[in-house]
């Protein structure tokens, strides 16, 4: 993983898959609110005029000085929930985001998103 400091860098770098596929672009990125810690990226696919987001967890991602590489496939991200380029993930989206990749979601005690973008 890399550190959150350094995260704003890799904004609009290109982001692969464990293979090198490139899956698109980084937009940015979303972190936990109970740690702070990086947990998710949007990333920007498609072609130019149709663009849209998808999200990807960032554990196990490793920085390279050409791109943020991710743990999942290619076909896997874009497979995920989207949202478009202007719009914002809804906190009713996010334990469908998390399911998708197999992954536990713990809003806050009170009810508080888990994601919040950096």
């Amino acid at each position: 993983m890399f550190e959150a400091d350094n995260i704003r860098d890799w904004r609009d770098h290109d982001v692969v898959d464990p293979d090198g596929k490139k899956i698109g672009i980084l937009e940015a990125v979303y972190v936990d609110t109970g740690t702070d810690q990086p947990a998710f990226a949007s990333i920007r696919i498609g072609i130019i005029g149709r663009h849209r987001l998808t999200f990807v967890p960032l554990d196990r991602a490793t920085v390279s000085p050409a791109a943020v590489r991710v743990a999942y496939t290619k076909g896997q991200v874009k497979g995920a929930p989207e949202i478009g380029t202007d719009g914002e993930l809804v906190a009713t989206d996010e334990p469908r985001l998390f399911e998708h990749y197999g992954l536990a979601y713990q809003p806050g005690a009170d009810g508080e998103r888990q994601l919040a973008r950096r």
